[in-house]
């Protein structure tokens, strides 16, 4: 039987202190079935479902490798998004803590190239993490130096070949020693993440861990609707479950956008995330989500990868996908951690092929239901509001100045401030709506580290 104690495996004392102060009790399914493997130094070819913990999988085992004292590049995280590699460098830095003078860089697209190059000529990160396309303009600018890379990971690899980064992924790719070893991780398994792993990897070790999801843990229904009247049944069902926070899935970028403008004008904050969206407006997005100021989120299913929002209540599908794979993938966003969560999906009559694939996948019969009936009542208001604060992390701040500032008087209290944004030129702090007036005024009347600030709220 798999260990699924950590202290199974060859980790320092200080990083498994660590992993407990993170709150990592014992190791998920896929962890516990690629750590050693990785640890062996063996390649992997994993699938899982969202959620499952792979981050941490791939992580622990390329920051055990590292050699510190030397500041060259040994590790490659690729990944299909800037949104999920923001997500996989925050997770390598909680989880590097224990590991003195590391360095880790995220290089992504939609953000200015110049400072990146600045921070590569100062000295090579130990970790880089970033997406393929600006990986490669790094290395065609001889910028970034991958002769020394230990370890190359190719995160929700099944996304990235649906946004057209094969070529880019093979060219980076021979940018690294061919001596390494290869971590591929994808929530889907289509036949060109095979083909993939027979030109990059080494006898990889194949693991799969279940990727249907317990009714006990997600609950799923479906309705049947008519296609004018497919808004209607979503604020019904908005209505009745009244969730703090959800993401409603279509297929197209212009459905997004027309959805989400639809539902603010009944009163819902709603908002949308797809690829027609500025990398600026992409964060002010995903903060107020993430933070619970914005209760829907419409986005397609590139545009919401590497989307990790705790406790989300509810997954929509308001637009069915033809791939069961993707469905699972979409309703594996809500339900984490042990937490219940519930998957509703509507869809046309035309549309039952769709429904009977996802039936067949499950290999179990699916709980169909009737819309309930439209009310009057009125749509709630998000519990929290956020802030945007005109100085960041290129100016020195930090998300305990802006907790500091407003509790400094004793009026709010700490539990009434829920999650700090730094960004480089700006930050975002979500306060609960009660006291956003009184927040406001604080941060405008007051100082944060002795100078005056432009604070608004959004």
């Amino acid at each position: 039987m798999t260990s699924t104690a950590f202290s199974s495996l060859s980790l320092s004392p200080e990083f498994l202190a660590n992993l407990e102060s993170l709150q990592y009790k014992e190791m998920t399914p896929i962890q516990a079935q690629s750590l050693p493997v990785i640890f062996e130094g063996k390649d992997v070819k994993a699938q899982a479902k969202t959620g499952s913990g792979k981050t941490a999988a791939f992580g622990i085992g390329l920051l055990n490798k590292l050699r510190p004292q030397d500041f060259i590049t040994q590790a490659l995280v690729l990944c299909p998004t800037r949104e999920l590699a923001d997500q996989v460098s925050k997770e390598l830095r909680r989880l590097a803590r224990p590991i003195t003078n590391i360095k880790i860089l995220t290089l992504c697209g939609g953000t200015p190239i110049g400072p990146q190059f600045g921070s590569l000529e100062q000295h090579s990160p130990h970790v880089v993490v970033g997406t393929p396309g600006r990986i490669l303009k790094h290395c065609q600018k001889e910028k970034l130096n991958l002769d020394d890379v230990v370890t190359l990971v190719l995160d929700e690899a099944d996304r990235m070949l649906d946004m057209g980064f094969l070529e880019d992924i093979s060219a980076i790719i021979n940018y690294t020693p061919k001596q390494r070893q290869t971590l591929l991780f994808s929530a889907t398994y289509p036949e060109e993440i095979q083909h993939i792993s027979e030109n990059v990897q080494i006898s990889p070790v194949t693991i799969q861990v279940e990727s249907r999801h317990d009714d006990s843990v997600i609950r799923q229904q479906f309705y049947e609707v008519d296609r004018g009247h497919k808004t209607e049944a979503l604020i019904s069902l908005l209505k009745k479950y009244q969730p703090e926070s959800c993401v409603v899935f279509c297929q197209r970028k212009q459905q997004c956008q027309e959805l989400a403008d639809e539902l603010r004008q009944k009163g819902f904050h709603a908002l949308a995330l797809h690829g027609d969206l500025e990398q600026k407006e992409r964060d002010r997005v995903l903060v107020r989500f993430s933070n619970k100021s914005i209760q829907v989120l419409i986005a397609t299913d590139v545009a919401a990868r590497g989307l990790d929002i705790k406790d989300l209540a509810v997954v929509v599908n308001y637009e069915i996908s033809p791939d069961p794979e993707i469905y699972i993938h979409r309703i594996g966003r809500t339900g984490r951690a042990g937490k219940e969560g519930l998957a509703l999906s509507l869809f046309l009559a035309s549309e039952i092929r769709k429904v009977q694939a996802i039936e067949a996948y499950l290999e179990k019969p699916l709980l169909f239901k009737s819309i309930p009936p439209s009310t009057d009542s009125q749509t709630p208001k998000p519990g929290m509001v956020t802030l945007i604060i005109d100085s960041g992390r290129k100016n020195k701040m930090r998300a305990g100045d802006i907790l500091g500032a407003l509790t400094a008087n004793k009026v709010i209290a700490g539990n009434q401030i829920g999650k700090i944004d730094i960004f480089d030129f700006v930050s975002y702090v979500a306060v609960e709506r009660e006291i956003a007036k009184g927040a406001l005024a604080i941060l405008s009347e007051g100082k944060i580290k002795g100078r005056k600030v432009h604070v608004r709220r959004m």
